[in-house]
């Protein structure tokens, strides 16, 4: 009988999404959906410091045994998308610094998983995996399920080749972007 547990995170300075589930004899079982509200904190410094101790308390609760995280898309505001980058960076970092194996999606491939459609709104992913995992309700923000619908579409495509970006430490992330280190 193999176990594990998958964290999704959709990475963001306003809302930072988290969705956790439990793979148990391939099949998907929901732990935990949360947010963590950053809206109130006008230092981008202290987000980033919150949403690395965040994802630190989230991996030393539930022990995740794979980390999925939605990537950054490419919006026309060049600060946001720094900002968001940061955002998956400092949470990336959090579950590398545990040596917890990481595979970035893009919002497309992570909305084709849940809905067959990779131009589904945040509502049709959200009501998917309510009707999916037999969620009693949604929350008000759908920041946390996107975190989860990261954890599914990882759980969707674990043992596919080319699924997305790997990382399974900092070893293997430095040898894999030789062109970000300096």
């Amino acid at each position: 009988m193999s176990e594990k547990i998958i964290l999704g995170i959709d990475p963001g300075t306003t809302i930072m999404g988290f969705g956790l589930i439990k793979v148990k004899n391939k099949k998907m079982e929901f732990l935990q959906l949360n947010e963590l509200q950053l809206k109130k904190y006008d230092d981008h410094y202290v987000k980033l410091k919150l949403i690395f101790e965040r994802t630190i308390e989230l991996i030393d609760t539930f022990h995740p045994d794979e980390i999925a995280i939605e990537a950054p898309f490419f919006g026309k505001n060049v600060q946001s998308m720094l900002k968001l980058g940061r955002a998956q960076g400092v949470a990336m970092a959090a579950g590398l610094s545990r040596e917890i194996p990481i595979t970035e999606y893009l919002p497309k491939k992570i909305k084709m998983a849940i809905t067959g459609n990779g131009n589904a709104s945040k509502e049709q992913v959200a009501k998917m995996l309510q009707s999916m995992l037999k969620l009693k309700s949604l929350p008000k923000n759908l920041d946390s399920t996107d975190g989860l619908a990261a954890a599914v579409c990882h759980f969707y495509n674990s043992g596919q080749p080319n699924i997305g970006k790997s990382y399974t430490g900092w070893d293997a992330f430095v040898k894999q972007n030789p062109d970000k280190i300096r």
